[in-house]
């Protein structure tokens, strides 16, 4: 089994997705599939929610594809989104209470365990050259 530095790796799936917002869909029902074949289902809203946030953001602010994966190690699970765009993310605390766009980076911020984010040259990444955005949750189940 692989090793990461929190331990073993239990298991990972990676979803390609076009540019295309059917893609939002399809990957939140992949996730609930995932989650409920691993014994993860209590993490199923909150890792439904951080998913779309980040998907929805590829899709709608990118011209190329893009990927997701989600990661088990131990009692964490990692939803992590590739996309072909190099700018850094920005989450904003401007956005009003009502306000349909804009609040989903500041969302994953707040409702995740850790996030972060990386730039991706051509040859990590899985859909070209872009940056890699993740975010945790940890499980209080063991």
């Amino acid at each position: 089994m692989p090793e990461s530095e929190e331990g073993p790796i239990v298991w990972e799936y990676v979803l390609y997705i076009p540019n295309d917002p059917r893609a939002v869909r399809i990957c939140r029902q992949t996730l609930r599939a995932v989650l409920a074949a691993h014994g993860f289902p209590h993490l199923t809203e909150a890792a439904e929610l951080l998913a779309t946030e980040l998907i929805t953001n590829a899709v709608q602010h990118t011209k190329g594809p893009a990927a997701i994966k989600l990661r088990a190690e131990h009692r964490t699970l990692r939803i992590g989104v590739w996309d072909n765009d190099p700018t850094p993310p920005r989450p904003s605390r401007d956005t009003s209470w009502d306000a349909e766009t804009g609040r989903g980076l500041a969302l994953v911020q707040d409702c995740s365990d850790r996030w972060g984010w990386v730039q991706q040259p051509d040859h990590k990444n899985l859909v070209g050259a872009g940056k890699y955005i993740w975010c945790d949750l940890i499980s209080a189940a063991a």
